[in-house]
């Protein structure tokens, strides 16, 4: 028994149909169109103090939702200046 080498494989061309369905599938997928990109605000660096109890109750707070201890005082702050902020009677700023 002689010894062969392993024929190569022959490569098929795609043919033209299964061109365009990969390329309707591609143009399909979520994030196949960049024209409707939106850039977001840059958001500025800033450093707060906070007692230790409160911020325990933060990332107490951040790890029951599933966020950032960043996320959920961003949150906190956008909704005080959304719907008002009380402060012991003085009303709503």
């Amino acid at each position: 028994m002689a010894i062969t080498s392993k024929p190569k494989p022959k490569l098929a061309e795609p043919a033209v149909a299964d061109n365009a369905a990969a390329d309707a599938f591609i143009s399909g997928a979520p994030d196949a169109s960049k024209a409707h990109t939106t850039r977001r605000e840059v958001k500025k660096l800033i450093s707060l103090k906070i007692a230790p109890t409160l911020l325990e109750r933060v990332d107490q707070l951040a790890a029951e939702l599933g966020q950032s201890r960043a996320a959920v005082i961003n949150l906190a702050i956008h909704r005080a200046v959304e719907r008002g902020l009380e402060i012991d009677g003085l009303g709503k700023a």
